[in-house]
């Protein structure tokens, strides 16, 4: 069961917020976010290109990291799912294994060796775009938004920071950042770009990152230096993924990653390696799949609202993911939308299908071996491709029934979808969610016992009557 909790938080004034008291919210008590707090509300410093830090730190969740800092993959998902997620302290280092940034079988006596060479990879990727387009190195301003100008001011402070960090290596560390420059050139020296795709994609950032939600803490005062860090990953994301480019979205997505790593080079890894698994969804055809599945889904639980809200384009269910590619970040409270993301992104439900799929495969071996001569039809029992998210969004529609219902065209879907922003309560929709997953697992499992049991009692009605006709 996905356990409910609540995080604490400091306001920008200063208070703290009264403590919930509802779920098992003891704890996360006292918990507060790597952030100081002054006389003008809350101080962030610019995100530096890499956190050593985090090569050495360890996962207090039980069970999940060894003596030597390797992660169980299985134990650290599930710990996610069943306590709806984990506390502002442990997030960071949970999610460079969650989302492949490290590898789970990495020890901490790797993970800094691994460390620098996807930074120094990283630095040769970025320079490699920006020596061929110098004139994109740096944010266009027209001089009307001045947080931009002190948001550039902050990050060439930054700059001259990590420069300063740079000159002072010992000359064995500089020895090894060279052996692993020359190793990255060769690598992606034979990478080209396509300078009038890459230059559109450049102008399509530079209009969404200065759109990123700047009333986020992560981007207050000298913070907001953050949002020319964001528009260098995602540039170089652009760069060396040309089949993916970049999409409206993926400003917000990647800020996430940012705001919750605090490190360049950890949210540029961390977030192509999300890519590599949902960099469909950005595309026409993964839209439409999305809709496809949710409508199917829906289309299960309640077949009046499927009609009323499934057209034969589904231009009605578009609402729908938008939610879906987000993570619902817009439709939660912000801390609870990150807490959200992280348990959509453990594929519990995918964990279960697999085992699943592995009883079937002993059921399969042993029929193999059995005295029937007749094989047994595969019948299917949970649709794999109905994930949690799917069972989210689903709960929300399904709670807010009536109010879809009496909505009788787009505008008025798009109007009351926009009232829903920043006002679900994140525990209660997990809970709903989970129990029409199960309800539905229970009844697909139940449908696929049933189905064996007839093609069984067929068989046996098939020999008695061949028995009979023996002796009559």
């Amino acid at each position: 069961m996905i356990a409910s909790c609540d995080e604490s938080h400091v306001e920008g004034n200063g208070k703290k917020p009264p403590e919930s008291t509802n779920g098992p919210v003891g704890k996360f008590k006292g918990m507060k976010c790597s952030i100081s707090v002054g006389s003008n509300g809350i101080c962030r410093s610019v995100a530096p290109v890499i956190s050593p830090a985090s090569t050495c730190a360890r996962i207090s969740l039980p069970g999940v990291m060894d003596a030597e800092g390797r992660v169980d993959e299985s134990r650290l998902r599930t710990h996610i799912f069943k306590n709806g997620g984990v506390s502002p302290d442990e997030r960071g280092q949970v999610w460079r294994f969650l989302f492949g940034m490290y590898c789970c079988s990495s020890t901490a006596l790797e993970r800094p060796l691994l460390l620098e060479q996807m930074a120094v990879r990283y630095q040769v990727m970025k320079r490699k775009w920006q020596q061929l387009l110098p004139g994109a190195v740096r944010l266009r301003l027209n001089g009307t938004d001045a947080e931009l100008l002190t948001a550039v001011k902050f990050f060439d402070q930054r700059q001259d920071r990590e420069l300063n960090k740079q000159q002072n290596l010992s000359d064995e560390t500089q020895e090894r950042l060279s052996f692993l420059q020359l190793q990255a050139q060769v690598l992606f020296e034979r990478v080209t770009f396509d300078l009038e795709e890459l230059q559109e994609a450049i102008r399509i950032i530079d209009k969404d990152v200065p759109r990123t939600d700047r009333d986020l803490p992560y981007y207050r005062n000298e913070g907001l230096g953050n949002l020319l860090v964001l528009r260098d990953i995602l540039i170089t994301y652009a760069a060396f993924h040309p089949e993916v480019s970049y999409a409206q979205g993926m400003n917000d997505l990647c800020s996430r990653f940012l705001e919750v790593l605090d490190s360049e080079v950890d949210t540029y890894w961390s977030f192509s390696c999300y890519m590599e698994k949902f960099s469909k969804d950005f595309r026409a055809d993964g839209l439409y799949r999305k809709m496809e599945l949710e409508a199917a889904l829906l289309k299960e639980l309640d077949p009046q609202l499927h009609s009323h809200l499934v057209t034969d384009n589904m231009e009605r269910l578009t609402f729908c993911h938008r939610w879906l590619l987000l993570g619902f970040q817009r439709e939660f409270e912000h801390s609870d939308a990150l807490r959200l993301f992280e348990i959509l992104s453990c594929d519990h439900l995918e964990l279960i299908s697999q085992q699943v799929d592995c009883v079937r495969y002993q059921e399969r071996l042993a029929r193999k071996h059995s005295l029937e001569e007749e094989p047994v039809a595969d019948l299917h029992a949970v649709n794999t491709d109905f994930t949690f998210e799917l069972f989210m969004c689903a709960t929300i529609l399904l709670e807010n029934r009536d109010a879809l219902l009496s909505c009788k065209n787009e505008v008025q879907l798009i109007q009351f979808t926009s009232s829903l922003q920043g006002k679900l309560d994140l525990n209660a929709t997990l809970k709903k969610a989970e129990e029409l997953m199960r309800n539905y697992c229970k009844s697909s499992s139940w449908d696929y016992l049933s189905g064996l049991y007839r093609m069984r009692k067929t068989k046996e009605d098939h020999f008695f009557y061949h028995l009979r006709n023996l002796f009559s």
